[in-house]
């Protein structure tokens, strides 16, 4: 912990401030150098500071060109005296983003890692492979950092394995959300070594679908260094990650001690496994693998589970086809009710979906969205009991217009079959998609059929006994205690997302939608009492009426979405820049100037519940799109543009109708020459730039210095380049070339490019911070000063 209290007290640690570049990386050597000199006479330490400058491009966030120059990693190797020809990485990142302390993300690692190092240095058995600890300065810059290594220095060459720590949240348990790609064996060490494992392959595969707006080193490393790896991150609380309130105080001393007994374990078996040597030479398929509450983790080779898998499918497939054809004489009618059951049970689940859906874009469009932020009990009692309400009322009314005068254990038993076989072609369906989350639906598929052949002969002599709805139960145990672990997690992890996500997606619809399919999941064999009992009535009533208060209540604003609690806030973020923006014609003459300070809330709600507080920021004052500029002639410090809708940012006119241009020290140019191709340079600027590149109509980028010199567009067609630089960097230099037609009298193309004031006197102007201090205590807001320049070449 003093690690942590340490480095957190340096505060912000933006790459390219002083904080970040010189306080950080003294801290980081100094302790280095303690641990050094008490170190084993079993081990030598080596220290290197790594400045590396190169570019790539990557597809996060809408598809970006990265440029870094001269930023910070700080390289430590462990190794037996004797050296060792492989080794094993440990990656952390000590920057943060700006205006945060960056406990949890990602001070906490590094802390975890320099204890680690400590621990090891002074044991008096050598490894047999190296530890190469990498405290990696520019992270939080899309990756940079890691880039920089794993492409330049000369000891990424030995590393056979790495583990990344990261977060996602502040503190609770480290989850395994990634490994690989196809190295069963880390999985395997990872279950041998680690003291807590917390693992989930249905993460993996959520977190590398795209659908949560994050990414991390483990993608460098596996996709320019073609190193497998663990990817771990703090889950909890996500609701102040990436604001001020993530202080070393929050993460508690369990949750260090857990991490670290871990990682430790992890690292010391890598460094002394006769495998790491020979790493490639383990990589044969996918592993499936999951943590069984939290106790211990199972995993075995995804081509086992595909066996698994299908032969559960043929078993089911072989019950309920045994099932309808006999007797032959009546297996045509079978057949029948067993499709209407079928069916039946599948257009519950739309009525379901689209009744709950209905309701979430209403709660939207009224202002009411995100009221179960900080109370998430609200979207249970709202989406949850109407999902529950719709789904028995649809069976309810087809038992009694659809099968009135059928036998109810009848109708118990062909719904307990439509739901296996909808189960049943999930899992195939799933496995053949070669995803290892289908082992859910073996769970689902396997215990309640073994559940209604345990219960059968029960059921046919006595009906819906209380004996046989226990055995029943008991059966269905295991399935529905891991769905609702299961569930618990992802609600923890995708809560918390709903307010960062931008301005473009509904909330609601999400979460509603979230819930809708948990319903359907833990209902799917419980529809089937539905026909068992007498009557559903009070249980309708109480639904409906939860969900109807609920809704009154909501719409009435009495669950207001965020609060500044010192204990647990749940703050709303806030982006504001004061930008001066010129744009210049084809002769270089300014033709349009302004200033303003643009302001764009994280969620949904966009800025609708700050208006009130600052009277001036209101629905007349929209930010404009300039339709001739690349990303709308406005400063984006990262191609998120697709996430946010214009109509929901706002520019602030405080004090004076026109706020006055921003006074800053150093502000970049954009420099023109000509040869075979399209020279550029832009002058040295601030640490953080953004380049937005938009050939005109007939023209193409066709090549540039960037990347790997393939231009790689955003969505929506522009260009973006992603700047960063360390401590003095040299000026920016770079090339494009353009394919043009022969009339271009407008030009050819239009560069912009944005300088950002993260730290330092520039940060801040007088209007924002006056402007900051009329913001509620509910929220967060980042802010920095930024100036914008277009010009036509």
């Amino acid at each position: 912990r003093g690690y942590l209290d340490n480095l957190t007290a340096i505060g912000p640690r933006t790459v390219g401030s002083p904080a970040n570049e010189v306080l950080a990386v003294n801290y980081l050597l100094e302790q280095i150098r303690a641990i050094e000199r008490e170190s084993a006479d079993a081990h030598r330490i080596f220290v290197d500071i790594q400045r590396p400058t190169g570019s790539f491009s990557i597809d996060f966030l809408g598809g970006f060109t990265s440029y870094y120059a001269n930023i910070t990693n700080v390289v430590v190797k462990l190794e037996p005296r004797n050296g060792a020809e492989h080794a094993v990485l440990s990656n952390c990142h000590f920057d943060s983003v700006p205006n945060t302390p960056g406990a949890s993300d990602d001070a906490v690692s590094c802390a975890v890692m320099l204890e680690i190092l400590n621990t090891l240095s002074k044991s008096s058995e050598p490894l047999q492979h190296a530890v190469i600890f990498l405290f990696n300065g520019a992270e939080e810059n899309i990756l940079q950092a890691s880039h920089g290594f794993i492409t330049q220095h000369e000891w990424a060459k030995s590393i056979r394995a790495f583990v990344n720590l990261e977060a996602a949240g502040v503190g609770g348990k480290e989850l395994v959300f990634q490994t690989g790609p196809e190295n069963p064996w880390l999985v395997q060490a990872y279950i041998v070594a680690a003291k807590h494992p917390f693992a989930s392959v249905v993460a993996q595969e959520i977190f590398q679908s795209g659908i949560i707006p994050a990414d991390t080193d483990f993608r460098i490393y596996r996709d320019f260094g073609n190193v497998p790896g663990i990817d771990l991150a703090f889950i909890e609380n996500g609701y102040i990650y990436h604001t001020k309130y993530d202080t070393s105080d929050r993460i508690l001393t369990d949750s260090i001690q857990r991490a670290g007994d871990n990682i430790l374990g992890i690292l010391k078996y890598l460094a002394t496994s006769d495998k790491l040597a020979k790493s490639s030479e383990y990589r044969h398929g996918n592993v499936v693998f999951f943590d069984v509450f939290g106790l211990f983790v199972l995993a075995y080779p995804a081509r086992v589970g595909t066996i698994m898998n299908y032969i559960t499918a043929a078993i089911a497939f072989l019950y309920l086809s045994k099932k309808i054809l006999e007797p032959k004489t009546r297996a045509v009618q079978n057949l029948k009710k067993f499709l209407t059951a079928f069916g039946l049970t599948l257009m519950s689940w739309v009525c379901m979906l689209v009744t709950v859906l209905i309701v979430a874009v209403f709660v939207s469009v009224i202002g009411r969205s995100l009221s179960w932020y900080s109370h998430f009990y609200v979207s249970v009692c709202l989406y949850g009991t109407a999902a529950a309400a719709k789904l028995i009322l649809v069976h309810t009314l087809a038992k009694k217009y659809l099968y009135k005068n059928i036998n109810e254990q009848y109708l118990g038993d062909i719904f307990f079959d439509a739901s296996l076989m909808i189960w049943s072609v999930a899992l195939t369906v799933l496995t053949q998609m070669g995803l290892c989350s289908a082992f859910i639906c073996t769970l689902w598929v396997a215990f309640p059929l073994l559940a209604k052949l345990m219960t059968y002969e029960e059921f046919v002599k006595k009906g819906a006994t209380l004996k046989f709805v226990m055995m029943y139960m008991l059966g269905l145990f295991v399935p529905y205690l891991y769905m609702m672990y299961l569930s618990w997690t992802v609600f923890e992890m995708f809560t918390p997302i709903m307010g960062r996500s931008g301005t473009e997606i509904l909330p609601d619809a999400v979460l509603a939608g979230l819930i809708v399919v948990i319903t359907m999941i833990l209902s799917s064999y419980l529809i089937n009492f539905t026909y068992l009992v007498k009557s559903t009535k009070m249980t309708l009533i109480t639904l409906t009426a939860v969900s109807v208060v609920t809704l009154l209540l909501v719409c009435n604003g009495i669950f207001f979405p965020y609060n500044s609690d010192a204990a647990n806030p749940k703050p709303k973020r806030v982006f504001l820049q004061h930008t001066s923006r010129r744009f210049h014609d084809l002769d270089g003459n300014v033709v349009k100037s302004d200033s303003g300070i643009w302001i764009n809330g994280f969620d949904y709600n966009g800025i609708s519940h700050i208006t009130p507080h600052v009277p001036e920021i209101n629905e007349t004052i929209r930010t404009p799109c300039e339709e001739q500029a690349p990303f709308c002639g406005l400063p984006w410090i990262l191609p998120v543009h697709f996430m946010f809708r214009l109509m929901k940012s706002r520019v602030a006119h405080v004090h004076t109708r026109k706020l006055p241009a921003l006074t800053i020290s150093q502000t970049p140019r954009i420099l023109l020459g000509k040869s075979a191709a399209t020279h550029v340079a832009a002058s040295t600027g601030p640490s953080h730039m953004s380049l937005y590149i938009r050939p005109h109509e007939g023209s193409a980028l066709s090549t540039w210095s960037l990347g790997d010199g393939t231009p790689v567009a955003s969505v929506g067609g522009d260009y973006f380049v992603f700047y960063s630089h360390g401590l003095q960097a040299i000026p920016w230099h770079f090339w494009l070339e353009l394919t043009i037609p022969e009339e271009h009298s407008d030009g050819v193309v239009s560069l912009a490019i944005a300088a950002h004031y993260f730290f330092g006197e520039d940060q801040k102007s007088p209007q924002l911070t006056a402007l900051l201090e009329r913001f509620p205590n509910w929220t967060f807001s980042s802010s920095w000063s930024c100036t914008y320049d277009l010009f036509v070449f």
